[in-house]
């Protein structure tokens, strides 16, 4: 007798009143046990939405879910968990100064004589981790620990649970190259275990890689669905784009202009959380260049941006634009003198989530006499220009007056983009600009770079995307423990010589 599967959706439907929007339209999909089925789709194509059905965060307007072949009701996240369905959210939900074990039994704290028992809870996740394959410091606090292993505490919440099902959203999007393929041969050891696993993901070559089957959705719907290896890139991004996409771009250069931007000893002492500062960074940019900078996190990337933008402080060295020296000047400062920053971190530092699209549209230039004039906003100008944006950036299921707290993550990112290009920007800070995009919203952005590029703006991007580095730049160089080796021409460096001075085997 076959086994039925371990997680059937069948028929799901969700529409959301307040934005119009219907986000799942008949989704029917079926998990076998030691399975790992990933699930694409643009941004705003209902993925999350679908497993947010599944976990309980949502409730389906229509359909039914079925665990281990017997209908389910999910009424909230923990009846989920109840019925060994866990998830892992893109943005994790620790307690950081918690320590990893405390994390892990979090509402299942053993206790010994009416008070928390440390010693007990390190046993128990001891013995989880060598069950697992998952080896962390049980007495370290999530703090303290770099963004890969705090996905492992996640993921060892859900086993501690005995989840089956074990829902992945973008696991990968804030880890390094190497941490992805670690992370891989993690959950493809799970599926070994028996569990199974969605694996929600817009990184093509990744979900080749970890997938038993391919599923992809598009506004709502499944539009298609690929055994292991049974379509290459292309074929993938066609099925979730509806049209051919160049999964990696090329973009035409010009020579570039006069300097715009120079950073000359820039020093920043190495931080708490493990990232090595700067040691003695100088670099220049000019008009209509893109300057690519790789390297895994932490190497001193995000100093440099803080440097520049004034939200960091430098210790020794100073920078300058248009020979201007900035190297004190506060954010506000550094906008008024031409610098446009598109943050890494698009949900804290980039956009004010409790804000309405038209509200963060113009976050940044809202005292300008285009939006204000004698202390008054002008509130005609400011939703003009928040429907151009949503119109010019294609940023769908939005209006202006919406809250930006219910747009998916590209969507976000065309919203932060729009803004930090209107005003025709002197050097453009790109950082991380398409981490957790999908194929047809990262063409956009480098589309948009390129044509920044184009209008004479110096474009600083930073990525730990090397095809993406690779296929943008017109020089590139790469940050190390703190140290910026390069810049080379595009033409001088292929992409085996910059791996390794990514990984620090090969000095400059």
């Amino acid at each position: 007798m076959t086994a039925p599967p371990r997680l059937e959706l069948r028929s799901l439907r969700k529409y959301f009143a307040t934005s119009k929007v219907l986000a799942v339209d008949g989704v029917s999909l079926a998990v076998a046990p030691g399975e790992v089925v990933a699930l694409i789709g643009e941004n705003g194509t209902g993925k999350t939405t679908l497993m947010n059905l599944v976990f309980g965060v949502h409730q389906p307007d229509a359909g039914e879910i079925r665990v281990d072949g017997r209908p389910v009701r999910i009424s909230g996240p923990q009846a989920a968990i109840e019925h060994g369905v866990a998830m892992v959210h893109q943005h994790f939900e620790l307690v950081p100064g918690f320590t990893v074990a405390q994390n892990v039994l979090l509402g299942r704290e053993p206790t010994r004589r009416g008070r928390y028992d440390d010693a007990e809870a390190e046993r128990r996740v001891t013995e989880l981790m060598a069950r697992s394959g998952l080896v962390l410091d049980p007495r370290r606090r999530v703090r303290d620990l770099p963004v890969a292993a705090q996905q492992r505490v996640e993921i060892l919440k859900a086993l501690a649970r005995d989840a089956r099902v074990l829902i992945l959203d973008e696991p990968t999007a804030v880890l390094t190259p190497q941490e992805a393929d670690e992370l891989i041969v993690l959950v493809r050891g799970l599926a070994a275990a028996g569990r199974s696993v969605v694996f929600i993901s817009h990184k093509l070559p990744e979900v080749q890689e970890v997938a038993d089957r391919v599923v992809v959705m598009r506004r709502g719907r499944i539009v298609g669905e690929v055994g292991r290896g049974g379509a290459d890139d292309a074929a993938l991004a066609r099925l979730m784009v509806g049209r051919d996409v160049p999964v990696t771009g090329s973009y035409a250069t010009a020579p570039a202009g006069p300097e715009l931007l120079r950073v000359e000893g820039a020093a920043v002492p190495p931080t708490l959380e493990g990232g090595s500062g700067l040691r003695g960074v100088d670099l220049a940019l000019r008009s209509g260049e893109i300057l690519g900078i790789a390297g895994v996190g932490g190497n001193g990337q995000d100093e440099l941006i803080d440097a520049v933008t004034g939200l960091g402080r430098l210790e020794g060295g100073s920078v300058a634009v248009d020979g201007v020296d900035i190297t004190r000047a506060t954010p506000a400062e550094t906008r008024r003198r031409g610098i446009a920053h598109i943050a890494a971190d698009r949900m804290r530092v980039g956009l004010n989530l409790e804000a309405t699209l038209e509200e963060n549209a113009v976050s940044t230039a809202f005292r300008t006499r285009r939006f204000s004039r004698a202390g008054l906003i002008r509130r005609r100008a400011r939703r003009r220009f928040a429907a151009a944006l949503i119109a010019d950036y294609e940023v769908r299921g939005a209006a202006p007056a919406r809250p930006v707290r219910s747009l998916s993550g590209g969507n976000l990112q065309k919203i932060v983009i729009g803004r930090e290009l209107s005003g025709n920007p002197r050097v453009v800070l790109a950082n991380q600009p398409t981490r957790g995009l999908d194929v047809g919203s990262i063409e956009f952005v480098h589309g948009a770079l390129s044509r920044a590029r184009a209008q004479g703006a110096g474009v600083l991007l930073v990525s730990a995307e090397l095809d993406e580095v690779m296929a943008l730049s017109d020089r590139i160089a790469v940050m190390y423990d703190g140290r910026l080796i390069g810049p080379f021409d595009r033409a001088d460096v292929d992409r085996e010589r910059l791996g390794r001075l990514m990984a620090g085997v090969e000095g400059e």
